[in-house]
């Protein structure tokens, strides 16, 4: 769902979370359509960004890497052994509850564009309640289960207890 007016209000929550982002011409190939990350923080390119949503996932790839290591991140990411529960699963939990927490429909994040065309079944497995990637997110500090959101008396995932990893 190619959504261009799902782009202020993903922009607002980036801003309101503390994830920075920036709006500026990117030359050559970026991994995904008009989206990379430069130095820990997440620049698209209006022109060329071809789905809102894939900022959510990229941005989930910032806020699941710690504090101290987000601003050596720069261009295509990939899954670092050395740093648990912060690969795929858990980036795409983190932008899960992203478009959950901004109100947007869940195929503005999974678009029939990306995820390797499983977006119509990664749309069906969350909205039955089973959440790849909660686990590492709950390792992470950042989110509940419901038996520990209701032994805590807070809001379950997909509800987030923060946004950025300590």
């Amino acid at each position: 769902m190619n959504t261009p007016e799902a782009l202020p209000p993903i922009l607002d929550f980036l801003a309101a979370i503390g994830l920075p982002s920036r709006s500026r011409s990117l030359a050559g190939p970026t991994l995904l359509p008009g989206v990379t990350i430069d130095r820990g923080v997440l620049v698209h390119d209006p022109a060329r960004l071809a789905w809102p949503g894939d900022l959510l996932h990229e941005a989930g790839h910032i806020a699941m890497t710690p504090g101290a290591n987000r601003p050596g991140l720069s261009g295509a990411l990939e899954d670092d052994p050395a740093v648990a529960h912060a690969g795929e699963p858990e980036v795409t939990a983190w932008a899960f509850a992203a478009v959950t927490a901004i109100g947007l429909d869940p195929a503005i994040l999974f678009h029939a564009g990306g995820y390797h065309g499983q977006s119509e079944s990664l749309v069906r497995t969350y909205s039955l309640g089973v959440y790849p990637g909660l686990a590492g997110l709950v390792a992470a500090g950042m989110a509940l289960t419901p038996a520990q959101a209701a032994a805590a008396g807070e809001p379950a995932y997909p509800a987030m207890r923060r946004w950025l990893r300590a």
